[in-house]
């Protein structure tokens, strides 16, 4: 939020500086986010006197003026408006001085032979508004030579972020009493006028939907005169953002910017028949204010007359019933609607606005006949007029909420003493209403304060949380006990382990277009749709860390890199059993492109495959703590995978750790992405838990006594086992002896009969207390084979 240090001290009786301002705000929770100071761009401007002005001898549209500054001699100054003439005071622009508009610098030059000391300005060119069809024109009596920027009165402007929990704050006065609370000046009481109607309203007010306006009040000014509104309006609208376009429009935004109130001023002449807040009806369309056309539901609110919808309560007004420089008689209409109702429907239509922002965060519900009145009055003055009775259709929530509080709960939740008295002083200075047993009243307008612990933070942030000391925690006696649950030692451990492996970390969104959540969702129990997105490509939580890994490998590729290892370790989230939500721990990789370059050596680039997702899954799989040894390799990695190039990790036939391998050609396309692409998902909380207390430390290391011994075996095994269960078939046959084993070699040639294959095993037996007899190994060995012909295998001749 914008307003000038003009417009504050409107409201603020204060001898403070800019810089001690903006020092406040800060302190009280009000960020100041820059300071401008309109004198500074306007430098280099004076108000001068043009003496004389004739034709320029080589151009029909432009004059040769004669320009006094007040000092020194006259300059000679070239200038196309066509208002410029003798005795004129006017914005002289000298050489040196910055044009705000267009940054343009400005020198002594000559123009069309003619030399020219400089530019006679427009308000356009300074900034002060839209005209732009002549030069500034200044009352006679402006004092020549006087720098423009003191003479305009230019004030800093101070931007401010209102957090959102502080709608009180959104106008200008209620800064103004933060300011005044925390010692900086004193509030200035405003004071609405009662203007009494001298007739009834000619228009028929009510509301037809209590729950989104509960209550909806309004007068007719007739006989007004809607011309511009006055410069001290509009320089101040302008410093907050806000471009002037007619009085009465002005004088709604000023009510809205000065005390956080929106209103709306109708073209009595354009209404016909009751106006009406009610619900709107399915598929009813305005043409709002920005020119768009809007198609409502019955779960809007609107105001509407016996010819339609005029306005989108509480948002924008209608194009067509608006006021004009031709509108004699309006409608003066302000209201409360519901917070609630109102951030529903403008996230609906899309639709942000100045009055959206402050009713979907809750104004003043006390403030409907005080601002009625402020508005009333300044049209009368401004404008002219003659107001009738006010109507007052339904009622505002008007119950304040009563709080008991104990000033002792300052100290132990805000770790400041703080005297009772000036607890009191800074509660009553905020308008609230303490008694002499501390039942505080909190003001309407405060929709934030829900316990005793938000009037804490109200007394905090005013006292000065720069005067909070830091205190240390207090730390109990001896070495501090470890903090870190078993789940984040096991993702600590798995971003060194992935980060030493040459695996980058990317942090991506836990929110998804819909459509490549839906390309991952399958068998999660539905998805996770949002019903305020941040926008519709964040709509859906994600099923899935890969879609997010894919569209970073998909940016880094689009920007020229050959290739991408990628991991992440955060939450996927679904539905769980009943529509629960659920969320799993889970870990994903993305290797994109070329593994090793090209070079002379290796001659082509060779790209990433599916042997390097299971590498990158076991590694981090056994870092987690997991039985690699003991883990099936099967199918089934789910439709997002190759089917021939990808599978699953198991810890046996259910229980599934990881998937991993090539991704499908469909996910490549869905994406946009070129291959090749492989990828992991571990899932973390699928890992069986370490036993002994899930301790990470490994156990002192002990070299067996006696050296192991190998032993090869060569199967005949049907052609479609998997090497993997021949070899935990081979281990399952003496787990004492047999502390390794591994596939060597595969053959399916000459010799091997069709449908079959030969598959070398090489088999460790490590020795206890003494070593092996033939007896033994020939014991052991035959005990290999009998395992292994539960498989199908037979061992070769």
């Amino acid at each position: 939020m914008k307003f000038s240090l003009e417009w504050l001290k409107d409201y603020l009786e204060t001898e403070a500086s800019a810089a001690q301002i903006a020092a406040t705000l800060n302190a009280v929770g009000h960020e100041v986010e820059e300071i401008e100071d309109p004198a500074e761009r306007l430098a280099g401007f004076r108000v001068a006197e043009v003496l004389t002005a004739g034709p320029h001898p080589d151009a029909d549209k432009l004059q040769v003026l004669t320009v006094s500054t007040g000092e020194g001699e006259p300059l000679q100054v070239v200038c196309g408006a066509p208002n410029a003439r003798a005795g004129m005071k006017g914005v002289l622009g000298l050489p040196g001085a910055v044009v705000p508009a267009n940054g343009m610098e400005l020198r002594k030059s000559a123009i069309r032979g003619v030399e020219s000391n400089g530019m006679m300005c427009s308000v356009r060119e300074l900034e002060l508004g839209d005209e732009h069809s002549g030069i500034i024109e200044l009352p006679a009596d402006a004092p020549v030579g006087t720098a423009f920027a003191e003479y305009h009165g230019a004030s800093p402007v101070f931007d401010v972020a209102i957090t959102p929990n502080r709608p009180d704050c959104m106008g200008v006065y209620g800064i103004a009493r933060d300011l005044a609370a925390a010692g900086l000046g004193t509030l200035k009481p405003v004071a609405a006028p009662r203007i009494a109607g001298t007739g009834a309203c000619p228009v028929d007010i009510r509301t037809d939907d209590p729950e989104g306006c509960p209550a909806f009040y309004g007068r007719v000014i007739k006989g007004v005169r809607n011309g511009v509104s006055p410069e001290w309006m509009q320089r101040r609208l302008l410093a907050a953002g806000q471009r002037p376009i007619s009085a009465i429009v002005d004088l709604t935004n000023y009510l809205m910017l000065g005390f956080g109130r929106p209103a709306h001023a109708y073209d009595l002449a354009k209404l016909s028949g009751p106006v009406v807040a009610r619900r709107a009806r399915a598929g009813e369309k305005v043409l709002a204010l920005n020119e768009k056309t809007y198609t409502l539901d019955e779960t809007m609110t609107v105001i509407a007359d016996d010819a339609g919808v005029h306005d989108i309560a509480g948002i924008m007004g209608g194009e067509h019933s608006g006021v004009s420089e031709g509108t004699t008689d309006v409608l003066l209409e302000i209201a409360y609607f519901d917070p609630e109702r109102i951030g529903v429907t403008g996230r609906k239509l899309g639709l942000t606005s100045d009055a959206r922002t402050r009713f979907e965060r809750g104004v003043d519900p006390a403030f409907l006949d005080d601002g009625l009145a402020l508005l009333t009055g300044l049209i009368l003055e401004i404008c002219g007029g003659e107001a009738s009775e006010i109507v007052r259709a339904g009622a505002p929530p008007i119950t304040p909420k009563v709080i008991a509080f104990d000033p002792a709960l300052t100290r132990r939740l805000g770790g400041i003493e703080i005297a009772e008295a000036e607890q009191r002083r800074i509660l009553e200075a905020l308008d609230f209403r303490v008694d002499d047993g501390w039942q505080v009243t909190c003001p309407l307008r405060r929709h934030d304060i829900e316990g005793p612990a938000d009037l804490v933070e109200e007394v905090v942030r005013i006292h000065g949380l720069d005067k909070v000391e830091s205190v240390a925690l207090p730390r109990a006696e001896g070495v501090a006990k470890p903090t870190a649950t078993p789940l984040q030692q096991i993702e600590r451990k798995l971003r060194r382990t992935a980060a030493a492996r040459g695996l980058n970390e990317a942090v991506t969104w836990s929110f998804l277009p819909e459509a490549d959540a839906d390309h991952f969702a399958e068998g999660n129990g539905g998805l996770w749709i949002l019903e305020n997105p941040i926008s519709e490509d964040m709509k859906a939580m994600r099923p899935s860390l890969l879609p997010g890994l894919l569209a970073a490998a998909k940016r880094n590729a689009d920007r020229g890199a050959t290739g991408a290892r990628l991991f992440e370790i955060g939450r996927r989230y679904f539905r769980g059993q009943g529509g629960a939500s659920d969320e799993r721990p889970t870990l994903g990789v993305i290797l994109a492109g070329e593994k090793t370059p090209r070079g002379w050596t290796t001659g082509k680039a060779q790209g990433v495959d599916a042997y390097d997702a299971k590498a990158e899954a076991e590694a981090l799989l056994e870092a987690a703590g997991a039985p690699v040894g003991n883990l099936m390799v099967m199918g089934e990695a789910g439709p997002q995978f190759h089917p021939g190039q990808s599978a699953t990790l198991r810890l046996g036939p259910k229980n599934v750790l990881a998937r991993f391998g090539a991704l499908h050609p469909n996910t490549l396309k869905a994406f946009d992405i070129e291959g090749p692409v492989v990828a992991v998902e571990i899932f973390l909380d699928a890992i069986p838990a370490k036993k002994g207390g899930g301790t990470f430390a490994r156990q002192a290391y002990a070299p067996p006594a006696l050296q192991p011994v190998t032993r090869d075996f060569a199967f005949l095994v049907p052609a479609d086992l998997a090497a993997g269960d021949l070899v935990r078939a081979v281990k399952s046959a003496d787990k004492q002896a047999i502390v390794d084993a591994r596939v060597f070699d595969v053959f399916d040639g000459q010799g091997v009969p069709e449908g079959r294959k030969s598959v070398a095993v090489e088999v460790v037996l490590q020795p206890g207390e003494k070593s092996f007899t033939d007896a033994e190994i020939k014991a052991i060995s035959d005990r290999i084979v009998a395992a292994a012909g539960k498989q199908g295998a037979e061992l070769r001749a």
